[in-house]
This record gives structure tokens, C-alpha cells and sequence, in this order.
């Protein structure tokens, strides 16, 4: 009687090369991160170190990625906050030199000295001018398009967090108030500094202190 095994049952020599195949390699499988050609691993079909996918997207989750529950999925990347500034500062200069001229035309002057006894009164007509011209830019602009003229020029728009559309016009006044009228009443640029600056340290949305009261973020439009 024969002793030999039956085929197939012993070690199977290996593929042309002299190289074992790799544990659940093969065209279609690709390992546990990926590589194969169609899927392969948690990783997606990229592995988890080339933008192909892993738990936060494409985009990270500072950029708008669609992992679950992410705000900001389907949103362009969220503004950087030195862009931010800039702007900031652009639209400071172009709305007060309005209010310089508005309040040179009606003789209303911030302070008054006393040539006599050189005293310095603040006027309160100017301030009000003042938060009201500045107000009233903030939500007109940013209800009617999501940008101010600073953030158009440096490409950057506000959104609403939930969902990216432009914020209503209640959202942006709100908006608009926390940012200016502490900035002309109370506590001047230190306000702008602090309610503006937030967004250098806040995560994970970047929001200055006016957003996270009108619930808004800034993201890049390019």
C-alpha cells in the first residue's frame, strides 16, 4: 500500500522570487493598513499616514473633517488667527476714518482740553458714534455675504458653526455688540486684544469670545 500523501496536503512551494506572500496580502485584501486595491484595513485604502482617510478625514479636525458629530464637516479649513488680525486691523482703519470725519464734521472731538486748566474730558458723543458706525458695519457685512472688507481681501468668511451657512442678521448684531461696545465704554483696545486674541488659544473651532457668543466660526474661503 502506499504511504505517499495525497496532493495538495504538504508545504506548497513558494511564488517565483524565493518570498513567502505577506499574512492577508493579495490584490484585493491589502493588509491591516491598506495598499490593496480595493479597501483594505481601518486605515481606508491609503494607510493612516498618507490622507487617505483614518479617524478624522481628510481634513483633520481643525480642517473640516467628517468624522461623526464634526460641525465642521464639509466646511473650508478654520482661519488662521494672524490672518484674522490683519483683518482686523484693515477694517479698524476703514471705519475709523469714517468716524473721524463724521465726528469732525458734526465738531464732536473724543477729548476737550481746557486751555486754562488743561483739563481732558472725554466726549461720549464720540464713542457712541463710534459703536454705532462700527456695529452697523460688522452686521451688515457679515449678514449680507459672511465678510467685512478686511476678511474679503485676506479670504476669510464667518459661518455659522452648525452647518457653514452666513449668520442671520440677529446673529451677527450679537455678534457685532460683544466685540464693540466694551471696546468704546469699557475697556478700550484691551478688549479687542482679549475678545479677538481668544481665537490664538481656543480649540478646537479657534473662536475669538464674540463667537462662541453668536456660536460662529472664521474659515478660509482660499
Amino acid at each position: 500500500m502506499s504511504t505517499e500523501p495525497p496532493p495538495g496536503s504538504g508545504p506548497q512551494p513558494p511564488p517565483p522570487g524565493g518570498q513567502p506572500p505577506p499574512p492577508g496580502g493579495g490584490p484585493e485584501g491589502g493588509g491591516p493598513y491598506g495598499g490593496g486595491q480595493e479597501g483594505g484595513g481601518p486605515y481606508g485604502p491609503g494607510g493612516p499616514h498618507d490622507g487617505g482617510g483614518g479617524p478624522y478625514g481628510p481634513g483633520g479636525p481643525y480642517g473640516g473633517g467628517p468624522y461623526p458629530g464634526d460641525p465642521l464637516a464639509g466646511m473650508p479649513p478654520l482661519a488662521d488667527s494672524g490672518r484674522r488680525t490683519l483683518a482686523r486691523i484693515i477694517d479698524l482703519i476703514l471705519v475709523g476714518i469714517v468716524v473721524a470725519l463724521i465726528t469732525w464734521a458734526l465738531r464732536i472731538n473724543e477729548y476737550a482740553v481746557n486751555a486754562e486748566n488743561v483739563q481732558v474730558g472725554k466726549s461720549v458723543a464720540q464713542s457712541v458714534v463710534g459703536v454705532v458706525l462700527y456695529t452697523a458695519y460688522d452686521t451688515f457685512m457679515i449678514a449680507r455675504t459672511g465678510q467685512t472688507l478686511g476678511k474679503k481681501w485676506l479670504g476669510l468668511r464667518v459661518a455659522n458653526l452648525a452647518g457653514g451657512s452666513t449668520p442671520s442678521v440677529p446673529i451677527s448684531l450679537a455678534r457685532a455688540a460683544v466685540l464693540w461696545v466694551p471696546c468704546w465704554f469699557c475697556c478700550a483696545c484691551l478688549w479687542l486684544v482679549i475678545c479677538g486674541g481668544w481665537s490664538f488659544f481656543d480649540r478646537p473651532y479657534k473662536q475669538g469670545l464674540h463667537d462662541k457668543t453668536a456660536r460662529t466660526v472664521v474659515v478660509s474661503t482660499g
